[in-house]
């Protein structure tokens, strides 16, 4: 079980090997720098540490930037616990901690409050006040404060080739399968089911209308999706609606889930839902009559994809 806790909290008994970063969505090039962390950390009976920042920096220093994230502070948790990493620092990003120097934040942080051993960090990693200490820095406070600096170089990134940036750009598009495929697991939306108008149930497609509290997080493009979740101890699959339901003249954008052969009540509780494939575009249909005859045949797409 990872440990979530903040830098004032730590216990500084612990020797540490940490990156540093946002690393929003944990894609598979996010994995690359994580894996050697471990690795580090096991053989130097270290500590394995992600430090993160939250809210997210251009947050608090774009404050009129409409920033969507691929992971809330839960789901990210969630995932670095299942790669084995030893504890999650979160650190409150404020105006305040920004304006820290690069000595401040080295000083401080790093190696007076996580006793910091080993760093292993991205060729183009920046830190400190208006991002102006570099990787060579970081090497020279390495020789002042005792800790060894190690570099995933440009070439080893690229390799991978993927970016929380490319990420964002094809759940817009409604492209899932890449990406899945960059992320490497189901791009996922957590929760939590409210109460909805009833339509769906009224046409035999009753829907799970589910909340997201964190507005920073994105949410793909509007249309019909291959779904599942975790429902009491089983695997459920499902069809999901993002959209303003054209039909019956909606006027809120709305997530919505048809469960397949599932009829348990499921309001205020709180789900994860993986998505799997996208199926089609939101489309304003002529009658009630039309929607719920479209809405079997996206059962059955569903259901095909479901059995590949």
């Amino acid at each position: 079980m990872v440990t979530v806790q903040s830098i004032s909290k730590y216990d500084k008994r612990h020797p540490t090997a940490i990156t540093i970063g946002t690393f929003d969505g944990v894609h598979i090039g996010h994995r690359k720098i994580l894996e050697r962390l471990i690795n580090n950390a096991t053989s130097l009976n270290l500590k394995s540490t992600v430090l993160t920042f939250f809210p997210h920096p251009r947050m608090v220093l774009q404050k009129d930037a409409d920033i969507k994230l691929l992971s809330t502070i839960e789901e990210k948790t969630k995932i670095l616990e299942g790669l084995g990493l030893d504890q999650l620092i979160i650190h409150p990003f404020t105006q305040e901690f920004s304006r820290l120097s690069a000595t401040e934040f080295v000083r401080d942080n790093l190696v007076n409050q996580l006793q910091t051993k080993k760093i292993i960090i991205g060729y183009d990693h920046r830190f400190g006040r208006n991002r102006n200490a570099n990787i060579t820095d970081l090497r020279a406070f390495g020789s002042t404060f005792n800790f060894e600096v190690e570099e995933i170089s440009a070439q080893e990134i690229n390799e991978v080739s993927v970016s929380s940036t490319k990420i964002r750009k094809a759940l817009q598009e409604g492209d899932i399968a890449t990406a899945n495929a960059y992320l490497g697991y189901n791009y996922m939306l957590t929760g939590t089911i409210q109460k909805g108008k009833g339509l769906g149930r009224q046409i035999g497609f009753p829907t799970a209308n589910l909340y997201i509290a964190e507005s920073y997080k994105l949410i793909p493009k509007n249309g019909v999706y291959v779904v599942k979740s975790e429902l009491s101890g089983s695997t459920i699959y499902g069809m999901m609606n993002i959209g303003y339901n054209p039909t019956v003249a909606g006027k809120e954008k709305t997530i919505e889930i048809n469960f397949f052969d599932f009829n348990q009540d499921l309001y205020g509780q709180k789900l994860q839902i993986d998505i799997l494939h996208r199926i089609r575009d939101e489309h304003k249909f002529e009658s009630v009559e039309a929607l719920k005859k479209q809405l079997e045949k996206d059962k059955q797409t569903s259901l095909a994809l479901i059995s590949e």
